[in-house]
């Protein structure tokens, strides 16, 4: 009868742990969502702090075109506003937890002008989280752009 009780003792406290770890990964994919949407609104408001606040220190970016940028080339080209987002939105994400280290992939639809010129693009992302002192924070991200469709052949 003991073995019995301390059987669904051990199956009790496992389910509990079971069910706090998955509201913990609730949590974390909410406070990922958040900051990923936080981030791009402060690429379209030009928003510097709020980059700086959301960005490693050692953050680095490799852009479409291969080209590598750390946090201070990121941080200028916001703060100059060039180029200039009229929309900067990430959606479709898919969030991997692996412990303080989070991987999200997903689209950045992009609308705005760079040298006076507009653009209009989706890209691709990896983006690679770390938890620092609780806090979610933007370590790495890779951007492929996405090819524009082929416009329909005539019939």
């Amino acid at each position: 009868m003991m073995r019995i009780a301390l059987a669904m003792l051990l199956f009790l406290s496992l389910a509990a742990h079971a069910r706090e770890g998955a509201m913990n990964v609730d949590e974390d994919r909410a406070a990922l969502m958040a900051a990923e949407a936080a981030l791009c609104q402060a690429f379209e408001d030009g928003d510097v702090e709020a980059l700086r606040r959301g960005l490693t220190e050692d953050f680095t970016l490799v852009d479409s075109r291969g080209k590598v940028t750390g946090l201070a080339e990121n941080l200028a080209e916001v703060a100059a506003r060039e180029p200039f987002y009229e929309v900067f939105r990430n959606h479709g994400q898919q969030v991997r937890l692996l412990g303080d280290t989070a991987l999200v992939v997903g689209i950045t639809s992009i609308r705005g002008r760079a040298g006076g010129d507009a653009f209009e693009a989706d890209f691709s992302f990896t983006d690679t989280w770390v938890r620092r002192d609780g806090r979610w924070r933007l370590a790495a991200s890779h951007a492929s752009r996405i090819p524009a469709p082929d416009p329909p052949s005539g019939t």
